[in-house]
């Protein structure tokens, strides 16, 4: 989890940078998770935006699947905007 709270923080840093709101973007949540035994926890979590997800994507470690599949997913949907523009 740690190496993701940095690339979580890289994502905040650049949506702020960008003239953004993090808070619009990144709203943390908690959530109580049971953990064993009865017992259970607080866990934060977040309800990311469209754009939290891209830029979590843009700063994450290709080698992951998970980021490998975003990269392409947001590179194939930014040509598809970019045909529609062109045509319109």
């Amino acid at each position: 989890m740690g190496n993701f709270a940095k690339v979580i923080d890289r994502a905040k840093l650049a949506c702020n940078n960008s003239g953004f709101e993090i808070q619009d973007h990144f709203p943390e949540v908690r959530k109580m998770v049971e953990i064993g035994s009865n017992t259970v926890r607080e866990l934060l979590d977040y309800e990311l935006s469209r754009y939290a997800c891209y830029l979590i994507v843009q700063n994450g470690d290709p080698r992951k699947e998970v980021i490998a599949l975003g990269q392409t997913y947001f590179a194939i949907q930014t040509r598809r905007q970019e045909v529609a523009d062109y045509f319109n």
